[in-house]
């Protein structure tokens, strides 16, 4: 309604304006002046007039010096006659040029019809307009209900996408090349009684490049690829969720063989019956439309939906039973020959420096998916554009590694003398402990340089990739947790409220080691169990199955772990606290320590200025994300 009452001002709006045009130009133009015909014929024998249009029994007149004028003459004679009843000298009006005008059509109908019928057409055209904005309103309510989704062409070469463009995974790759082989030669499974695959999960954390091997799939296939999200089904309206999976699979059978893609099928494959609204929830509806509609695939229908989540825990298993999503491809994060091969697919095309070691850039980003190295490129290219260099180097490249753990640099936050000096002793204590300890990260980067929301940080990254840790581990990570603790406790006295994300860090993992890995003298078994209240989105519930008596001494193991590493921790710095101050001093002078200078500091060789400015020009940062461990200042 808003946008008819718009579209309706508008066109009066330029009603106005072009008449207003129009009255503008025409007044500005000169009027001729009315004259008589006694007036006429003395500037007649005057000699005074040149030309005389004839126009029915209108006369316009233009004198010899090019004035206008205008007057009539009788109807019921011609002109000659009624200039020669008024006397007019014969041989003057020889001499003056008489154009005799016939009318055109087109001026009858603006000055005689027109008039008549302009109010018809106006009231008319108006009609028109508003039946035209009630069909599209009903146009617009027809097509509620149709699917949304977006297809994506295989004869479009400039946006298909190949197992050539996708990095890595090279189980999820070898997996799915039997779908693509489906699609191509469905024929030759049929006569081998195999049945075709209706749906594929793919299951991984965010960024690890499910959407973009789904359409890898669908690019080897070379057939038309439906992208779709989960949450483009539900709507306020019920059943227009189910109307609009219809749709989908309709267009898709139309144009077999073909691929499905939905994304986040979590938020309408959900557990049923968990939520508010019963068998009529929307989002039901939905999930019970995908599962008849995947149960009616014909045999030689070749449509296979392939659906991805990072959330399979929350799905219901119908979804996941034997004949709907019959394969799972999990998608892990890139070990270090993936994140090289990513890296070298979003560094190509872009102006490098010589010095980008592209394999020491993937061996310092354990952690990160596909998705995070994308985003380093381009910081680092942003980077290198603001510096106003003509291409990337190691230096842009090492420092977007930063930014995308932690923020950007805030130079610009004030602190005071005795805050920094708190910090560079806080961050010293943690880079010193896991200095100390044979199984904690070698120590990468310490600064005191505020980025994001934390004060100061201290990065380490372990000297290989890891997917299972020990106790022996655990415990060391407590004591590196507790490092900062320690020293400003040791140094001032006194503590601070800048470890808190330290302690709340260990508790975490103190309490893990006891309730899930069965790291404590408790013996080998789990304690409580997490569920989500599916209704209430991400809260967690813990169903606790045992006793109080049994709470109590999982509190007296965990504070027990946690008490432990405190005393490591403080031992160590006190051993060494002279060591300590070192790296204190010379973070308050440097603000930042590279891996090489630490390590000289750490082995009694402090560097010498010079020598240290010259280390700075050539900095390499090396930090991780995931197990990389921040140092949080709050």
């Amino acid at each position: 309604m808003d946008k008819l009452m718009k579209n309706i001002v508008t066109i009066v709006i330029i009603f106005f304006v072009i008449s207003g045009i129009l009255i503008l130009s025409q007044e500005s133009a000169p009027k001729p002046e009315d004259i008589t015909l006694s007036s006429l014929v003395s500037q007649i024998n005057d000699g005074q007039v040149k030309t005389i249009d004839v126009s029915t029994n209108d006369l316009s007149v233009i004198l010899s010096d090019g004035k206008k004028e205008n007057t009539q003459k009788e109807a019921e004679t011609s002109l000659t006659e009624t200039l020669k009843n008024y006397g007019v000298d014969t041989g003057k009006l020889d001499a003056v040029s008489i154009n005799i005008k016939k009318e055109s059509d087109t001026s009858f109908w603006f000055t005689t019809i027109l008039p008549f019928l302009l109010p018809f057409l106006l009231v008319g055209g108006f009609v028109w307009f508003m039946m035209k904005q009630a069909q599209r309103g009903n146009s617009q309510a027809m097509n509620f209900g149709l699917s949304r989704a977006r297809i994506l062409d295989p004869k479009n070469k400039n946006r298909r996408v190949t197992f050539a463009d996708v990095a890595g995974s090279k189980e999820a790759k070898e997996e799915l090349s039997e779908i693509v082989e489906f699609l191509k030669h469905p024929k030759k499974f049929l006569a081998m009684g195999a049945k075709i695959p209706k749906g594929v999960l793919l299951l991984g954390s965010p960024g690890t490049g499910k959407t973009l091997i789904a359409k890898a799939v669908a690019g080897e296939a070379g057939v038309p690829f439906f992208n779709i999200s989960g949450s483009e089904f539900v709507e306020m309206f019920v059943g227009v969720g189910a109307s609009r999976v219809r749709d989908l699979f309709k267009q898709a059978k139309k144009s077999a063989p073909a691929i499905v893609f939905i994304d986040e099928i979590d938020a309408v494959g959900r557990h049923r019956g968990a939520g508010l609204g019963g068998g009529h929830d929307e989002r039901e509806q939905t999930l019970n439309q995908i599962l008849v509609e995947m149960d009616g695939f014909e045999t030689e229908t070749n449509v296979i939906v392939i659906a991805a989540t990072n959330r399979p825990d929350v799905l219901d298993p119908a979804l996941l039973r034997p004949g709907r999503f019959d394969r799972r491809v999990t998608m892990d994060l890139p070990d270090i020959n993936d994140r090289e091969a990513i890296l070298e697919i979003h560094l190509k095309g872009k102006p490098l420096t010589k010095e980008v070691n592209v394999r020491r850039l993937a061996e310092r980003t354990p952690g990160f998916s596909g998705a995070d190295l994308a985003n380093l490129v381009n910081e680092a290219a942003i980077l290198a554009t603001r510096r106003s260099r003509k291409s990337i180097g190691m230096d842009e490249l090492a420092e977007s590694i930063e930014k995308v753990i932690l923020g950007p640099e805030r130079r610009s936050r004030v602190i005071n003398q005795k805050e920094k000096e708190i910090i560079a002793y806080h961050e010293a204590g943690h880079a010193l402990v896991a200095a100390s300890l044979p199984n904690a990260n070698p120590v990468q980067k310490i600064s005191i340089i505020s980025r994001g929301s934390a004060g100061g940080y201290t990065l380490s990254v372990p000297t290989e990739d890891k997917s299972i840790h020990s106790s022996a581990y655990f415990q060391d990570e407590l004591s590196v947790l507790l490092g900062g603790y320690s020293a400003e406790r040791l140094t001032f006295n006194d503590t601070t409220t800048g470890p808190s994300n330290d302690l709340e860090r260990a508790t975490a993992l103190a309490r893990s080691m006891v309730t899930r890995y069965g790291m404590s003298r408790l013996g080998a078994r789990t304690f409580g169990h997490k569920e989500e209240l599916v209704f209430l989105g991400k809260d967690l519930h813990e169903e606790r199955n045992y006793s109080d008596e049994t709470a109590k001494m999982i509190d007296t193991e965990v504070a027990k772990f946690v008490e432990d590493a405190l005393f490591r921790s403080t031992t160590i710095l006190t051993e060494k606290k002279s060591l300590l101050k070192s790296l204190a001093d010379a973070l308050l002078e440097w603000e930042t320590l590279e891996k090489d200078e630490f390590d000289a500091i750490v082995a009694g060789k402090p560097l010498l200025p010079r020598e240290r400015s010259e280390k700075r020009r050539e900095k390499s940062v090396d930090v991780e994300k995931g197990s990389t461990e921040t140092r949080v200042n709050e």
